[in-house]
């Protein structure tokens, strides 16, 4: 059964792209970054690519805004209006792996946040986290979030060095499930992250 997942995180800069793109291999499924803020260095789209989604597999972004900021102030900058409508799931032949922005609670305009996209689309929902001081608050606050608005959580994964009592603490605490820990791959490599995803997540747990 083809299935899609939606990958949040609970801050920018966490590993998120990297967790979407190693679960998007893992998966055979399709990758989909609706709004892509900041060009400069590239896209996540590029970046997932480079780290083993095939690029007929990359689905392109409903907006592509310049400046690397939440979406919501990139596309007033862009002089660019962001239609929530343009933003409903595709649809694919197989399975699909959504990546938002930021955290749960970025905006993607002035009136509406990713967790309230999330909570439209109703697809089971990871929240990635990394392992370091103050993860237990920022992933608490992020479970109960996407919980008040009715969103799926599938679990949570972690990105980092083993914190197996701050990992417990939040799953036990937040209800929700462990789903794994990424450690950070030097060198990152479409290899590396194959071979460390399926040494650390087990497939099933997406399936």
């Amino acid at each position: 059964m083809n299935r899609t997942i939606v990958v949040t995180g609970t801050d920018t800069d966490i590993g998120k792209t990297v967790f979407a793109a190693g679960l998007a291999a893992a998966l055979r499924a399709h990758y989909w970054k609706p709004v892509q803020a900041g060009l400069e260095d590239g896209s996540d789209s590029g970046r997932v690519e480079s780290l083993g989604v095939p690029a007929d597999m990359i689905l392109p972004e409903a907006y592509r805004l310049t400046t690397p900021c939440s979406p919501h102030r990139a596309a007033e900058i862009d002089g660019v209006a962001i239609d929530p409508d343009m933003l409903v799931l595709p649809r694919t032949e197989g399975n699909l792996v959504v990546e938002g922005a930021g955290g749960a609670l970025v905006p993607v305009t002035r009136e509406l946040l990713y967790a309230d996209l999330f909570a439209r689309w109703k697809a089971p929902t990871v929240i990635v986290a990394r392992t370091m001081l103050g993860t237990i608050n920022h992933s608490l606050l992020t479970i109960e979030a996407l919980r008040a608005r009715g969103v799926p959580i599938l679990g949570m994964a972690f990105i980092g060095d083993e914190a197996p009592d701050s990992e417990d603490t939040i799953c036990q605490i937040g209800g929700v499930a462990r789903l794994g820990r990424l450690p950070r791959l030097d060198p990152l490599t479409s290899e590396t992250l194959a071979r460390n995803f399926a040494d650390n997540f087990d497939q099933a747990a997406f399936a």
